[in-house]
């Protein structure tokens, strides 16, 4: 009869941020132990508190099942000698099986002879092996920090207090650090008690009655309608951020909302100080208007019930009355330096000891864009605005308020140039050149903040790279695929008209002039390619076929609204042009002989047949012209003008015998073809498109 397995490991306060993984590694070991070791099971359920983890799985079966089952070996060639005597093959396939090699049998296979074992085991029963595996998932578990405690060398994310293992109302007997198991678990630390779980389907309710809400999709649902209940009863709109709402649902095991005031004088304050000081200290949700302006309260949740809340809200308010008037004398005293002494500051923080102090990425940012402007053809006045955001950009580094607060880099440079009176423009480039900070982040609006935005990261990916700093498997410390990411996001969204090409070239040249480079730039120009062709492939593969992406990326990326107009416009052709196939095999069929020209120029004059002719006659009608929409990046326009010429494409090799014997005649006529691949290739590599 199958029975119900619940595992309980009683902690010490955990880390929230620790805990979502930790639960899910839990469920994850525990079903493939299941699953692996033949155990029949149904619904598998974890819970996770910040004193807690445990999973509860239904109808776990009484003993493994049964094997028996025909597994096929070598061949019968390879199993035995001349002799009949069993080969080193047979004789390790037997070992592996666990059977006899004398029980082997031969069953021929497509014309060919295998020996094949018969395995069969009767299953042993749960009650025997549950312990064991119950310890070995314990112990294996795997954390970000682990703490050794007491005389033992055993270290996991906290120290284990308790442990509840029963399959239906038995009790599994196994310890771990002086900690035997049992049916007694423990509720909240003030409001609850020591309770016995008699059976796994009553954990739950057993907890709910010791004021532990096990079930995290449950403590979630609650803490959101009870902020839902408060924003509607008070007219608020409370600002429920995902990452503060996960960490707050691992922090508590009773969740109760409440909220609390503060001195509206902090309002003057800007009001991203405010969150952010909200946030990340006190772990507090801010309340806004319907305008979205900041209003003097927060919202927090209680590890408990509702008494006493005005005691537990005043106590709130008083640590962040300290937090805000920290905040406001930052502010106060930031706004007594002046730009020019922070940013000569930066001379004396070392971003890298191997590439240099801040003051000097300051300096080969402002070469970078400076270049990137001149590429773009800006006006004089703009230029002038791109020298001066980028000499300025970082001064806000140095401030107490950024130093306190990291996150508020950009946000503070912003208010306190504006402050110091810097332009409109420049005070906002300030903020935007950190954009995007993450995935699905905004680009910079202003072309000054896009610019200064891609040499800032490219500045630091090219030193990187010139130390031999290059991102490896989940290995990226200084956030470099990040960075790559944004300068695509920026010259796609901003549809600049700059080329990968032109920054590397740009951003090489400076950090080779200043003799700071440990590796040639040919490699780094190597490492750079790859690196960002993978940061393109993964975009595109967003919305794109895989095969369509290698067929587009291939033809270049270096331009990336190109690389992105011509993998979507392929993909609509491939997806609904009737026919489309036909098309792509011309072009293949081109390419494919294409690749055996010498290089020559084509000569009208050597054609003698009229395939040969109209094939040239029908390039040359709409070559210039197509090159001229591939270099408006009229890409659509582009693919539809070029499948024109997949008739005289099929025409031409129908009648055309390409490699004849007369050189001249043959390299012509491949010199044609070739003329035409290097058109075709500038739109894609067709021979990639799976068909």
């Amino acid at each position: 009869m199958a029975k119900d397995l619940l595992l309980e490991i009683g902690l010490e306060e955990v880390p929230a941020r620790f805990l979502r993984a930790a639960m899910n590694q839990l469920l994850d070991k525990t079903v493939k132990w299941l699953d692996d070791s033949r155990l029949a099971h149904g619904d598998a359920k974890v819970f996770a508190t910040p004193r807690r983890l445990a999973v509860w799985v239904k109808d776990v079966a009484e003993k493994q099942e049964d094997i028996n089952e025909e597994v096929k070996g070598p061949s019968r060639k390879i199993a035995q000698d001349e002799t009949g005597n069993w080969s080193k093959a047979a004789l390790g396939f037997a070992r592996s099986q666990g059977v006899d090699p004398a029980d082997f049998t031969f069953r021929e296979v497509g014309g060919v002879e295998y020996i094949y074992a018969q395995k069969s085991s009767i299953g042993a029963s749960t009650d025997s092996i549950v312990a064991d595996a119950l310890h070995q998932i314990i112990t294996s578990m795997t954390f970000p920090k682990n703490m050794r405690w007491g005389d033992h060398d055993f270290r996991f994310v906290r120290p284990i207090r308790w442990m509840v293992a029963l399959w239906g109302h038995e009790v599994i007997d196994f310890e771990i650090t002086g900690v035997k198991t049992g049916r007694t678990t423990r509720g909240h630390r003030f409001l609850g008690k020591d309770t016995e779980i008699a059976e796994p389907t009553l954990y739950m309710e057993a907890l709910r009655e010791q004021h532990v809400i096990a079930d995290v999709e449950e403590r979630q649902a609650m803490i959101s309608a009870q902020i839902a209940h408060l924003a509607a009863e008070k007219n608020w709109h409370i600002d429920v951020k995902d990452d503060l709402l996960e960490e707050v649902l691992f922090l508590v095991e009773t969740p109760t909302v409440l909220y609390g005031t503060f001195d509206p004088a902090f309002l003057n304050i800007p009001q991203d100080v405010l969150i952010t000081s909200m946030r990340e200290h006190q772990r507090y949700f801010p309340v806004l208007d319907s305008e979205g302006q900041l209003l003097p309260f927060f919202v927090t949740v209680r590890n408990g019930n509702d008494r006493a809340l005005d005691v537990i809200a005043k106590g709130n308010e008083k640590v962040l009355r300290a937090r805000l008037s920290d905040a406001k004398f930052f502010y106060e005293e930031d706004q007594k330096l002046k730009i020019a002494d922070a940013v000569a500051k930066l001379d004396n923080i070392v971003f890298h000891e191997e590439i240099g102090t801040l003051g000097e990425k300051v300096r080969r940012v402002r070469q970078i864009a400076d270049q990137l402007g001149a590429a773009l053809q800006v006006s004089p006045e703009q230029a002038a605005t791109i020298s001066r955001t980028a000499d300025i950009a970082k001064f806000d580094l140095v401030t107490q308020m950024v130093y306190e607060f990291p996150e508020l880099q950009g946000v503070m440079g912003e208010d306190y140039a504006r402050k110091a009176g810097e332009s409109e423009e420049v005070a906002r480039a300030i903020f935007e050149h950190y954009q995007p900070r993450f995935s699905g982040d905004s680009a910079p609006a202003s072309l000054t903040g896009s610019i200064i935005s891609i040499a800032e990261k490219i500045d630091t990916i090219v030193a990187c790279f010139s130390i031999g700093i290059i991102p490896t498997g989940s290995q990226d410390p200084y956030a470099l695929r990040r960075q790559a990411a944004g300068i695509v996001q920026i010259l796609l969204e901003r549809e600049l008209p700059l080329t990968l090409e032109q920054i590397f070239d740009i951003t090489l040249n400076i950090h080779e002039n200043l003799r700071n480079m440990k590796r040639s730039s040919d490699i780094i120009r190597i490492d750079l390619n790859e690196f960002f062709g993978l940061r393109v492939k993964k975009l595109l593969s967003e919305t794109l076929r895989y095969d369509v992406v290698d067929a587009v990326i291939s033809a270049g990326f270096s331009h990336i609204g190109s690389v992105v107009a011509r993998g979507n416009d392929l993909m609509k052709a491939v997806q609904e042009v009737p026919d489309f196939k036909l098309t792509i095999e011309s072009f293949e069929r081109v390419s494919n002989l294409a690749a055996k020209s010498a290089g020559h120029t084509v000569d009208a004059a050597l054609f003698s047949e009229a395939g040969e002719r109209d094939l040239y006659a029908a390039w040359e009608s709409v070559t210039s012209n197509y090159n001229s929409l591939m270099d408006h990046n009229k890409t659509g326009e582009a693919l539809a003008l070029l499948a024109t010429l997949r008739p005289a494409i099929t025409a031409f090799f129908d009648h055309i015998m390409v490699m004849v014997d007369d050189e001249a005649v043959r390299e012509n006529r491949l010199a044609l073809l070739a003329a035409i691949d290097r058109d075709v290739k500038r739109f894609a590599d067709f021979s990639k498109l799976v068909k």
